[in-house]
């Protein structure tokens, strides 16, 4: 099995000498993206116990995968997100109000701001992938300098649409970045248990693509190789598949309990006491002078402050309608919507079906 790429040590030391680093005040930056998302991502999960929210997919121990491979793109650069990947779409410019909403089941949630190409999240696994080649298929017909990322799990490496998008990407060397999260679950089921590959980033070779298997707890890691798979893309010298090896601390969602099938209180406190993305970040930046213990309450501050602007904003908007859920999906109804439609806004007036 191929070593991780490392650049930042877990106890905040650089693993080697090494050119391109980020520049301080965008290790600064990096570190801020950090803690915020994590701040909105644990007031996310209090709201939804509370009933303010529905259903949410957390993400806190993610953190530096999603900061640091979207901090490498560039505004008009595509975004396809999963429905876990709300850290990359806040860092490429999308508003928290809008995560809010969308998790509160609003349709505006999925409307991304202007002049920026986010994608709605993807709930289906996989099926992202597929749509990132097509947008950087024609970025390259149409001459364009843009990229398109895809984020996907570990459980979406076992669906057809993965091998289909890798295979179309490689054959037309599309400008199509991979990003895979390899969490080590697909919710219950263990890698060892989807594949008889060792690695995810191996399976570039059979589309003869370019693979990389990094530390995706190493923001610095992340960044570099996401640049570099951005150059190539931009080159014309084809696609990337980064395999980011990382860990959530938390459940699948907030509908999941782990500890069915997993000792997770044990590996969630392994992976937060040695390999914690933004502990490892605040180690290097403190010894470079760069952060410290007042900086640190005045950006939570500010930044718990923004998180609470967002939701006030956001629970502003009137209460999505059930039947909104029947727009945007056909040009017309089937029968069975109609049908389905009508027993939701009149169900005291539907006919009894015989039997």
């Amino acid at each position: 099995m191929s070593p991780l790429y490392q650049v930042l040590t877990p106890e905040g030391e650089l693993a080697h000498d090494i050119a391109g680093l980020p520049d301080a005040a965008t290790m600064v930056k990096m570190y801020e993206n950090m803690v915020l998302v994590r701040l909105f991502d644990r007031k996310s999960i209090n709201l939804q116990r509370q009933g303010r929210m529905g259903t949410y997919a957390p993400f806190e121990g993610q953190e530096a995968s999603q900061v640091g491979s979207a901090m490498a793109l560039s505004p008009g650069d595509w975004l396809f997100p999963t429905y876990r990947d709300h850290a990359a779409a806040i860092v490429h410019g999308q508003s928290m109000a809008r995560v809010f909403l969308y998790w509160m089941g609003h349709m505006e949630g999925s409307i991304s701001p202007k002049g920026l190409n986010i994608m709605p999240p993807c709930v289906p696994i996989a099926t992202q992938m597929v749509h990132a080649v097509g947008t950087a298929w024609a970025s390259k017909l149409q001459s364009e300098q843009h990229v398109s990322l895809a984020y996907f799990g570990d459980g979406a490496t076992s669906e057809g649409d993965f091998h289909e998008a890798l295979n179309f990407a490689g054959v037309f060397k599309t400008p199509t970045i991979f990003f895979c999260q390899n969490n080590g679950y697909a919710i219950s089921v263990p890698f060892s248990q989807q594949s008889a590959s060792r690695t995810i980033a191996q399976r570039a070779a059979a589309y003869d693509i370019h693979g990389e298997r990094i530390d995706g707890n190493d923001i610095f890691a992340v960044w570099m190789t996401m640049k570099k798979a951005v150059e190539r893309a931009l080159a014309g010298e084809g696609p990337t598949l980064i395999e980011a090896i990382t860990f959530r601390y938390g459940a699948h969602t907030t509908a999941d309990d782990p500890k069915k099938y997993r000792d997770q209180e044990a590996l969630s406190a392994q992976w937060r006491e040695q390999r914690d993305p933004i502990h490892r970040l605040r180690l290097y930046l403190e010894k470079q002078g760069l952060w410290n213990e007042e900086k640190e309450s005045a950006f939570i501050s500010a930044a718990g402050a923004k998180i609470d602007e967002a939701l006030a904003e956001a629970e502003s908007y009137p209460k999505s309608r059930p039947e909104d859920m029947f727009k945007h999906v056909y040009a017309e109804l089937t029968w069975m919507a109609v049908e389905q439609q009508n027993e939701l806004t009149n169900p005291d007036k539907q006919e009894e079906i015989p039997a």
